[in-house]
């Protein structure tokens, strides 16, 4: 079973000849206990094109130590990344492959580097004995596999204990540089010792717009390829947090597949929809398998917060353990659902096919003109399409007709948004505030789909509890507010439209 730490730490540059200064002088350490020397030796896993190395991810098999085994390591941010171990085995288990299949897709991860080092450890301890950090200094050899050149290096790790405050190492590093000893500048071993074996990890090609990867100037093509491109790393990104389900990464998800099918739509005359068309299709489906575990968990926790808020002398029967029960059934298999589309070749081909429209984008005749007048004139279509559906819905008396008419005007106030977002950075400042006035009217319409969709699973929740012979007197108080909830809504609706509507808002964006 992988367990998962978190890593903070900062390296430092030294060599064989380097002294520690003492660091029992540290404030707040009242002693530097000498551990003793342990030997290390990891060797470090890639793709053949070093795909982990070129996204800061690192895989090693490491013997030696209290903590030998697989380790796999995620980039949080500057000197702080997530460790997922696994135990010692002779292939890389099968939790930690999952977690970089987004990166490695069908090719296989061999052996890379090999590093063995000698680490002098010593830790500083509070007065009450208790550990702050771990500093050590490690001398190591690296070598190149399967054989290739091999180097030398020292250097020295500081390493926050758990729970311990972060101010310790600012501490520890003012002592350090009080000796002359400086910050490393290589972010971790395996990147020093590939760029010190004549093969560094790849360089992420600037791909902004202008920079001369496309037409040579700044165009339409460039901006909107840009915007795909940020979706698309989004997407490889995610898979492993999804996997490790992290907090909000199957929303977050499912937004970049949104983002990425609004502009494959939106954009259709700077890229060629015979090609964007089939990856829209994908994309749909994906956001479709990650929606059921998202879809329920924000369900569940709209009718958990109407339970809270009503008194107790109306929560008439076990209302509660009735909603864990209904939970239970609709949620146990919607993450099963999840990982397995993470895990198939379907979802595996989609980001092949995304990385080959990005290597080689379908772009049409207006994907070579400035982006200021194709970006606009495509938010501005996509405002019309909204605009149509907004009519269509307050045209509409309250009823099923009207629920269906909002929710497609949910959809095209999304897809408008994106639009506007995928052009702020052509557009400035109009797209900006399009995109907040176009997101209140989605968050109204999103909300007033909850209330939809939260009166037919409080329906069920009523018959389940009627056919147990408890009383179905909450779900039906609950399922009162839920319509009075969407009523108002609509009420609000007119308003926050016409917001959105405002010439002066479309002016703005008119080229």
């Amino acid at each position: 079973m992988a367990e998962t730490k978190r890593e903070i730490e900062r390296k430092y540059e030294a060599t064989a000849r380097t002294k520690l200064p003492d660091l029992a002088r540290v404030a707040g350490v009242a002693s530097a206990v000498d551990r003793g020397v342990t030997e290390l030796d990891a060797v470090y896993y890639d793709t053949p094109d070093l795909r982990l190395a070129a996204d800061s991810l690192t895989l090693r098999r490491r013997t030696g130590g209290d903590d030998e085994g697989w380790h796999l390591k995620f980039p949080v941010a500057s000197g702080i990344r997530d460790e997922i171990r696994a135990p010692l085995s002779e292939s890389l288990p099968k939790p930690l492959a999952g977690l970089i299949r987004s990166r490695t897709r069908t090719e296989d991860v061999v052996p890379v580097v090999r590093l063995r080092s000698s680490r002098s450890v010593r830790h500083l301890v509070d007065g009450a004995g208790a550990l702050l950090a771990e500093v050590s200094v490690d001398t190591v050899h690296a070598e190149r596999l399967p054989k290739g050149p091999d180097t030398s290096w020292t250097e020295i790790e500081v390493e926050l204990a758990d729970d311990a405050d972060p101010e310790i190492l600012d501490a520890v590093e003012k002592r350090l540089k009080k000796a002359g000893i400086d910050a490393s500048t290589s972010s971790s071993k395996v990147a020093r010792a590939l760029a010190e074996t004549g093969t560094p990890a790849p360089e992420v090609p600037d791909e902004s717009p202008g920079n001369g990867n496309g037409d040579g100037d700044d165009t339409a093509g460039e901006r909107v390829l840009a915007y795909v491109r940020e979706q698309v790393e989004a997407l490889v990104a995610l898979d492993p947090a999804v996997r490790r389900d992290l907090p909000d990464s199957v929303h977050q998800m499912r937004v970049a597949c949104r983002r990425l099918r609004s502009a494959f739509k939106s954009y259709r005359k700077v890229l060629d929809r015979t090609a964007t068309d089939p990856l829209g299709d994908e994309l749909k489906w994906l956001a479709g398998e990650l929606g059921f575990a998202r879809d329920q968990e924000v369900l569940h926790e709209r009718l958990r917060a109407r339970l809270d808020e009503i008194p107790r002398t109306l929560a008439l029967g076990p209302v509660r353990a009735r909603l864990r029960i209904w939970n239970h059934a609709h949620s146990g298999g919607a993450r099963r659902k999840a990982l397995a589309a993470l895990d198939s070749a379907r979802h595996l081909a989609l980001l092949d096919a995304l990385d080959a429209l990005l290597a080689d984008p379908p772009l049409l005749k207006a994907a070579h003109d400035a982006p200021e007048p194709v970006l606009a004139a495509a938010v501005l279509k996509d405002y019309d399409r909204l605009a149509t559906r907004v009519d269509h819905a307050l045209a509409l008396h309250p009823g099923h007709d009207r629920d269906l008419a909002m929710h497609e005007a949910r959809k095209a106030a999304k897809r408008a948004r994106y639009a506007a977002e995928a052009a702020r950075p052509s557009l400035g400042k109009p797209a900006k505030r399009f995109a907040k006035r176009v997101k209140a009217v989605q968050s109204l319409l999103g909300d007033h789909q909850d209330s939809v969709v939260a009166r037919g699973a409080l329906r069920d929740l009523g018959v389940q509890a009627h056919a147990a012979g408890e009383s179905a007197f909450t779900w039906g108080l609950l399922h009162g507010q839920e319509e009075a909830a969407g009523a108002a809504r609509e009420r609000e609706f007119p308003e926050v439209w016409a917001k959105a509507s405002a010439p002066e808002l479309r002016a703005a964006l008119t080229p």
